[in-house]
């Protein structure tokens, strides 16, 4: 780093390089935070993250037992040691039975709306101002996941993915369940809109079937990728589909060019969005028995760009383009079924089933505030013209108090 900096303070080197060094040093070297933590909300496990990206600053999340929260993640101290505090919390049931959220998603363009579905059968559509409903829609079967586009401008269409092989796109302006796109042999587990393009959909179900959708041509999918690119397949039964078991998580990365899918046949999968072509990159093994949606996360502003997928109860980081093995971090009790990067800060959130939202931050902001602990957290006694320092941890016994 510091033959970096020199570089750049000569000109030889680029900011954009030295940015992508440092953000890739932090992110190869997060670690549970011992001095941040997200005030507790929920009595359930945690199935859903997501920070809005019209300030970059609100955590949403969904528990099992039907409650939502919303944490304010901007630090307003300034202080490394803090806890990032509720501003408001709601039920997504408002009857005596609960049901579980299974996914939440801040509305892309402001803060003044987001969206839930879950184990009643529902996607809402809520006020955040006032806490209540603005719209619902019901389905015949458990919601598993819904998206909305980013970067949509000419629709406001919510993909739904719910206990049926039917994928519904719902339009919220017109208030009713535009399209049903037909192509899954069973339930579908996972839905994602392309960050590169408004109309290219991304589906991934029980049937083992990742289908990639264009919303605008009636005649049906665009392609089902295949993890064999077209090669024949030992087993006729593994022909054609894009993992060996359900497909319950899917991601674009930022610039729309790739997607990573990820199944509980224990592999992650990373693929050319253009031309539908598995990209044979190398994971590994990595552990997968959630029978729901589990949401992954993509940091795209470092070199290398890194993945962080949930695995059991840790969370394990690779190399997105080369499949190496970066870290792996241990810090739930249970398993972990969601996760999401914040863009500034670079911390990441985690919720998992044993109820806790916990932070990951780099390891050199815990170092610089132990240093600042030991050195600077003193007594400062004016003597004279002499400044006598006490270290604030001593013994602070006095002869004085002898007997």
């Amino acid at each position: 780093m510091l033959r970096l900096l020199s570089e750049r303070e000569s000109g030889i080197l680029s900011p954009l390089i030295l940015r992508r060094a440092e953000t890739a040093r932090r992110n190869f070297s997060l670690e549970l935070s011992k001095y941040k933590d997200v005030e507790v909300s929920h009595k359930g496990g945690v199935n859903s993250l997501d920070i809005d990206v019209a300030e970059n600053r609100y955590l949403l999340s969904g528990c099992s037992d039907s409650t939502i929260a919303i944490h304010d993640v901007l630090s307003k101290t300034g202080e490394v040691k803090e806890t990032f505090s509720q501003v408001c919390s709601v039920s997504h049931n408002r009857g005596s039975q609960k049901h579980s959220v299974e996914t939440v998603q801040w509305y892309p363009m402001d803060t003044g709306m987001f969206t839930t579905s879950g184990a009643d059968f529902q996607l809402k559509v809520w006020d955040t101002n006032r806490l209540k409903l603005a719209d619902k829609y019901t389905f015949s079967g458990l919601v598993y996941s819904h998206h909305m586009s980013l970067i949509a401008r000419k629709h406001c269409l919510i993909a739904v993915g719910a206990g049926r092989s039917t994928v519904k796109l719902v339009d919220i302006k017109s208030g009713s369940a535009s399209h049903q796109l037909k192509g899954h042999d069973a339930p579908v587990y996972s839905v994602r809109w392309s960050s590169k393009d408004e109309f290219l959909l991304a589906t991934g179900g029980t049937d083992r079937k990742v289908i990639l959708w264009d919303i605008r041509k009636a005649k049906g999918h665009l392609m089902a990728l295949d993890q064999h690119n077209g090669e024949q397949a030992t087993n006729t039964k593994d022909a054609k589909v894009a993992h060996d078991g359900t497909v319950n998580s899917i991601h674009f990365t930022p610039d729309g060019l790739h997607l990573v899918t990820y199944g509980t046949d224990n592999q992650i999968r990373l693929w050319n969005t253009t031309t539908g072509k598995n990209i044979m990159v190398n994971y590994g093994m990595v552990t997968n028995t959630v029978k729901k949606a589990v949401q992954s996360s993509i940091y795209s502003a470092s070199s290398p760009q890194v993945l962080f997928v949930p695995s059991d109860s840790n969370i394990q980081v690779f190399d997105l383009f080369k499949g190496i093995h970066l870290a792996t971090l241990s810090g739930h009790y249970n398993i972990v079924n969601c996760c999401v990067s914040h863009l500034d800060s670079q911390y990441l959130f985690s919720g998992g089933s044993d109820r806790n939202i916990l932070v990951w931050v780099p390891s050199t902001e815990t170092e610089d505030y132990e240093d600042h602990l030991r050195t600077d957290s003193k007594d400062c006694v004016v003597e004279g013209r002499g400044v006598k320092r006490t270290i604030a941890t001593a013994d602070a016994w006095s002869s004085d108090d002898e007997t």
